[in-house]
């Protein structure tokens, strides 16, 4: 019997058949929902923000396909032009957690000692304070804007990216290929930037688009409080907040509709990460 015999799991073929439609299904939404941020300004019916109270809480219509919120504001250009702001501050998240996540991972690592035990408690030091709640403090000091809650919850989401990478590093630099650039007088940093790095990367980006969709639910829900973007800035935590009033008129298609496109990016986004990692696990057992 071969290895490969002993090895596979039985109906783990079956599994990863009946997985592969959710992933094609799960790309789809996360290309029609970046195209729809892209092309935002041309596609949307109205300006998000032009307010039609004669319209107000009307159903969809041939003027209103997906009808007007309690302000008189047409949903469909406020979805459109939202999923620009709920895509963009994820994205901020994601892109400084990763980069100083890296950095911090590589350097506990690689160096090891004292360096890597100073490293190591202070992102557990951050992982006992809650990112939602570094994220409340930071924008009641600062006021509104998307800035301070997209450096608040990078900052949360910093150990997940660190301690992954500082686990990568260890088992890498064991690897033959590093021992043999040691000998060629190549330096640490020339094998970590040149070698190391690009060989973990893949691991950590599909990590990193799992925290995607993990910080679009978190900055919806700081929106939703009221504690993300200002009032009048078309994001889909905003719409949710903004259609209670609407839900309580027995109007609730103006705070469904947002509330399915935050649900379904987030599930899309986790199932193309998680996929991306089995995909580099096969590749790479280690």
């Amino acid at each position: 019997m071969s290895a490969t015999a002993l090895t596979r799991r039985p109906g783990f073929g079956r599994l990863a058949a009946a997985r592969a439609p959710l992933h094609l299904i799960s790309l789809a939404v996360v290309a029609l929902v970046v195209a729809a941020a892209l092309l935002a300004p041309w596609l949307a019916p109205y300006d998000p923000n032009q307010v039609d109270l004669g319209a107000a809480l009307a159903g969809p219509s041939a003027d209103h396909l997906l009808g007007v919120d309690a302000a008189g504001r047409d949903t469909l250009a406020r979805l459109l032009l939202g999923a620009r702001t709920s895509l963009l501050g994820p994205l901020g998240v994601v892109a400084f957690s990763s980069l100083a996540g890296i950095a911090v991972g590589v350097v506990a690592g690689w160096r090891g000692g004292w360096l890597d035990s100073v490293l190591s408690r202070s992102t557990e030091l951050v992982f006992a304070f809650p990112g939602m709640l570094l994220a409340v403090l930071i924008v009641a000091v600062s006021g509104e804007g998307l800035l301070a809650p997209v450096i608040a919850l990078a900052v949360a989401y910093l150990p997940y990216v660190s301690r992954l990478t500082r686990s990568l590093v260890l088992a890498e630099r064991e690897r033959p290929y590093v021992a043999a650039h040691r000998v060629q007088g190549h330096s640490a940093l020339q094998i970590c930037l040149r070698h190391v790095v690009p060989n973990i990367a893949p691991v950590v980006l599909a990590q990193s688009a799992v925290n995607f969709g993990y910080a679009l639910m978190d900055l919806a829900g700081l929106s939703f409080l009221g504690l993300g973007v200002p009032a009048l800035t078309p994001d889909w935590g905003r719409m949710v907040f903004d259609g209670q009033t609407a839900i309580q008129h027995g109007y609730p298609l103006s705070a469904i509709l947002p509330c399915l496109a935050i649900v379904l990016t987030v599930v899309a986004f986790n199932v193309v990460g998680e996929r991306w990692a089995d995909q580099v696990a096969r590749r790479d057992p280690r």
